[in-house]
């Protein structure tokens, strides 16, 4: 089950860096102009990053939190450690609002 979940994390992180390209790709294509097709698939990127990070950081997070109280119920020691393991997940939301910033100023 291990491997199947970080094989999904992977593949929402690829994803999102793959949408974030050819968004820019796009802006690239057209030019200075600045065309409305190349804002709005920009603007989709945008949304794509920050929205697919947050969904997979609330799964992982879900399932992370349901181990780390069963760890905690059985020895209280635990607490940090599950903590720990809870806040791991954000680094993939910071990754998407990076990325969402960096289509946003190309915009």
């Amino acid at each position: 089950m291990k491997g199947v979940t970080a094989m999904k994390k992977w593949g929402t992180f690829l994803l999102t860096v793959v949408l974030g390209a050819l968004a820019m790709a796009a802006e690239e294509a057209v030019g200075a102009q600045g065309s409305g097709l190349s804002r709005g698939l920009i603007a989709v990127g945008v949304g794509l990053a920050i929205g697919l990070a947050a969904l997979g950081t609330g799964w992982a997070q879900s399932r992370i939190g349901a181990a780390a109280v069963g760890a905690i119920a059985e020895k209280p020691g635990m607490f940090g450690t599950g903590l720990i393991f809870l806040l791991l997940p954000e680094t993939l939301v910071i990754f998407g609002f990076l990325m969402a910033i960096l289509l946003w100023l190309r915009m």
